[in-house]
């Protein structure tokens, strides 16, 4: 069974930086020469650090890219590190909110109509450490009034259990869902990031599931890892059943959108190029498989009857033949 949903893919820019070439243009020709990238995801502020919105178009044009979205990278600047939309002073939140208002700006004006918010550094360390009442409730409001900035731009929370903070305020499927519902904004969902998933103990599809059931599922993060840290792996390389579960989910729920791959072959000396490449050509053959799967019914009376032996043998005929 083939189904109609065919996402464009992209991947994380800063893994094709190469020595003396840096800047997001020499990103973004890396990116161009892997073959099947046709989307880009650019991070606000660092990647707009020296140019402009539109010299930013007119390259992914030129690399036949099209602008998936933005994501936040607070980080950037050291006046964060205690936090962003948590930070004890009200002086820092505000300026969190701003730059966040501005490179929701910055994406309108390129034509994108998502913004991703990865809040690592929104957490804390230590017991005693923060007002956990006030760090919500702050939180809470400064999303609200980033998604009542432009209700036509999607706002996306990308959890992660920790890092760089040692607690991280959201840290899980069920705590980001509380979020939305407290924000309680139609043009809030979430972002699923396959290691982040594992990395939170969760089972990748019954995590999507729970989206589609609460929420919004506004993007999809494909990796792989061993659910021990952000490891960044290529896509099913460690966990391809639990891939294919998911991209099964994906069918179901009709996802359109694209698929980014945040891994990391910088962090093991990967060509950036050829791991782009077999990112794409492990997908590709998983999602060959899921839309199979997605149409099996035999594996649909098992599952209803809750028969993991059935099932495990029908999935594996799916991925490896067979026997």
């Amino acid at each position: 069974m083939t189904l109609p949903n065919r996402p464009r893919y992209a991947a994380r820019l800063n893994a094709f930086k190469a020595p003396g070439k840096s800047s997001v243009f020499d990103m973004l020709d890396g990116a161009a020469r892997v073959g099947g990238l046709d989307a880009a995801d650019l991070n606000f502020p660092d990647h707009f650090d020296g140019t402009t919105p539109a010299d930013l178009s007119r390259k992914l044009s030129d690399c036949g890219m099209a602008l998936n979205g933005l994501a936040m990278r607070y980080y950037t600047d050291p006046g964060f590190r205690l936090g962003a939309f948590t930070h004890p002073d009200p002086a820092v939140r505000r300026a969190a909110i701003d730059l966040t208002k501005r490179g929701i700006d910055a994406g309108a004006e390129m034509g994108g109509r998502l913004m991703t918010l990865w809040m690592g550094q929104d957490g804390f360390d230590y017991a005693f450490q923060v007002d956990y009442a006030r760090a919500w409730d702050d939180t809470v409001a400064a999303i609200a009034e980033v998604c009542d900035h432009a209700p036509d731009v999607d706002i996306a929370i990308e959890y992660k259990p920790n890092e760089p903070r040692a607690y991280a305020l959201m840290p899980d499927i069920g705590t980001t869902l509380l979020a939305c519902r407290e924000v309680a904004r139609d043009n809030l969902g979430v972002t699923l990031d396959f290691a982040h998933v594992l990395y939170a103990d969760e089972m990748p599809a019954h995590s999507a599931a729970l989206i589609a059931r609460h929420s919004r599922l506004m993007g999809l993060h494909l990796n792989d890892g061993y659910g021990k840290r952000d490891d960044g792996l290529m896509a099913g390389t460690v966990h391809p059943v639990q891939t294919v579960e998911l991209l099964v989910e994906m069918n179901r729920q009709g996802y359109d959108g694209v698929i980014y791959f945040d891994t990391f072959p910088d962090h093991g000396g990967l060509d950036p190029v050829e791991e782009a490449r077999t990112n794409i050509a492990l997908v590709e053959r998983l999602r060959q498989v899921a839309d199979d799967l997605s149409g099996d019914t035999a594996l649909a009376d098992a599952i209803a009857r809750q028969d993991a032996a059935t099932s495990s043998r029908i999935v594996a005929a799916a991925l490896y033949g067979r026997a």
